[in-house]
């Protein structure tokens, strides 16, 4: 009888261990494994948020750069390579706000114009619209002297990049936007009917020798999307999608970036009326990918960029014609027949820890008629994805966190969290994936961003009704982004800045 009941608290006993040993593995279906999850330093996120408020320009040391002397030794061909530095917008601009959270609004504020601006641009060219359709006829340009007909945008300035050319000869240096989604070079030059605030003296063509007209026989006049002729001198036009525009005179000259040398000769807008979303820039610097922008004016092979956090007071720089790092995950650059200005990509999926998010591989290829696909845009700051992409995306991502206190929806985003009581907190990964099993692996402050300085924190995507999807700056932030021009490939090297 007594071997009995020890035979039978024995296999009590073992059920009772089998039974512990079994919990891990019923409870981890729900939790996702630490190889599938990021770190979010959570107090140095909120500790930022803090910090950009008392940015203080005048105070910042590479300002100093504009006071230095520009070389303007001519850049021998066009495959040397050289850098300039690239500064996130807070740290030129003092625009007062109360706080974190008006800050975040005006940044998504000049989002959504941005957005709305490439998509206006994308549907007319895939609708074949004309620029007459759009713009008065040459002769009512030439009697209007190029007034513009639209409105002007929000006046806060959409520029969220900034880099210092150096413009003329002798060369004087200004800030200008930095837009992979724009061709036209301008600056806002002497004299302005309507000129808005930049934080550089607007420039002055008289004062420099290598400033010189186009006339409207050239090639880069008769390459403008809306041009028209005044004395023989070549004048342009370019309306954004969100009201901004600049209208004045198409010219050339000597363009120097930094102590890297000057190329001449380069076709550039000299606006003499300009309004809307470019306040504090004294202009624009296009990288996209037509025959305007300044990589194709200088018959550049490649060119890279990183973008440092946008609450940081550092600084990074754009390469010409650089090396792709060895450890780049690339993909194909692909051609758009309708529109030769934005960067498409091949994206192949979207993985949230660790697991292949459920959408139609269609939904990041552009159709027939030359909508649709994804577009890497260093204007754009949230990532916009299709709704049907946006949703599938999200789900995966909340289905994950459940163990994290949500919050109120703020803005466009509608996943938010209380992340108030953290120090850090691990979160579900967030990857892009590419042909030939390539995974770009986001870190977890790129895709999880406070949006005040209580500890709220929200999922850094947002849907588009559009069928254009775009990878914004906030996920880009801390990799270098190469465009290889000559290979038609566009490679992601994180911690290259």
């Amino acid at each position: 009888m007594a071997f009995k009941k020890s035979l039978i608290s024995f296999i009590t006993l073992s059920l009772f261990i089998t039974t512990l040993s079994l919990l891990p593995s019923l409870t981890s279906s729900r939790v996702t494994p630490s190889s599938h999850t990021s770190l979010l330093d959570v107090s140095s996120s909120i500790q930022q948020t803090k910090q950009v408020l008392n940015f203080n320009p005048k105070n910042n040391t590479f300002l100093e750069e504009s006071n230095t002397q520009l070389q303007q030794k001519p850049i021998s061909n066009s495959s040397t390579s050289f850098s300039i530095l690239i500064h996130p917008r807070e740290t030129l601009l003092n625009e007062n706000h109360k706080d974190y959270k008006n800050l975040i609004l005006s940044r998504l504020a000049r989002d959504s114009a941005r957005v709305n601006s490439l998509n206006i641009k994308l549907n007319l060219a895939i609708n074949n619209i004309k620029k007459s359709d759009l713009h008065p006829t040459q002769t009512e340009l030439q009697q209007e002297d190029l007034s513009t007909p639209v409105s002007s945008g929000i006046s806060a300035g959409s520029g969220e990049y900034f880099t210092q050319l150096g413009i003329g000869q002798p060369a004087k240096p200004l800030y200008m936007v930095l837009d992979t989604g724009s061709d036209v070079n301008w600056i806002q030059c002497k004299p302005c009917s309507d000129c808005y605030q930049q934080s550089d003296p607007i420039y002055d063509p008289t004062s420099s020798s290598t400033y010189e007209s186009l006339t409207c026989q050239t090639q880069q006049c008769q390459q403008l999307d809306t041009s028209a002729c005044r004395d023989g001198k070549c004048l342009y036009q370019v309306a954004y999608g969100d009201g901004s525009f600049t209208v004045g005179e198409y010219i050339t000259e000597t363009v120097s970036f930094g102590g890297s040398g000057s190329v001449n000769r380069v076709a550039i807008g000299c606006g003499h009326d300009n309004e809307g979303l470019f306040v504090g820039a004294a202009g624009l610097l296009g990288l996209g990918g037509g025959s305007l922008s300044l990589t194709s004016q200088i018959k550049a092979t490649s060119f890279s960029y990183c973008l440092v956090d946008r609450n940081s007071p550092k600084s990074s720089t754009l390469d010409i014609n650089s090396v792709q790092p060895s450890d780049s995950v690339t993909t194909k650059l692909l051609k758009n027949q309708k529109v030769d200005t934005f960067y498409f990509m091949d994206l192949t999926g979207i993985s949230v820890g660790g697991q292949m998010v459920a959408i139609p591989p269609q939904v990041f290829a552009a159709d027939g008629s030359g909508g649709g696909g994804i577009i890497i845009d260093s204007g754009t700051a949230i990532t916009r994805l299709q709704t049907q992409a946006y949703n599938s995306v999200r789900d995966s991502f909340k289905k994950l966190t459940q163990n994290l206190r949500s919050a109120e929806g703020f803005a466009l985003f509608d996943t938010c969290y209380d992340l108030s009581n953290l120090q850090s907190v691990r979160v579900p990964t967030v990857s892009f994936h590419f042909g030939e099993n390539k995974v770009w692996n986001l870190p977890a402050k790129n895709y999880l961003i406070p949006v005040d300085t209580a500890g709220t924190f929200c999922f850094a995507f947002a849907p588009t009704p559009s069928s254009l999807s775009i990878i914004g700056n906030v996920q880009q932030q801390g990799t270098r982004v190469s465009i290889d021009l000559v290979n038609s490939l566009i490679g992601f090297s994180p911690n290259k800045c």
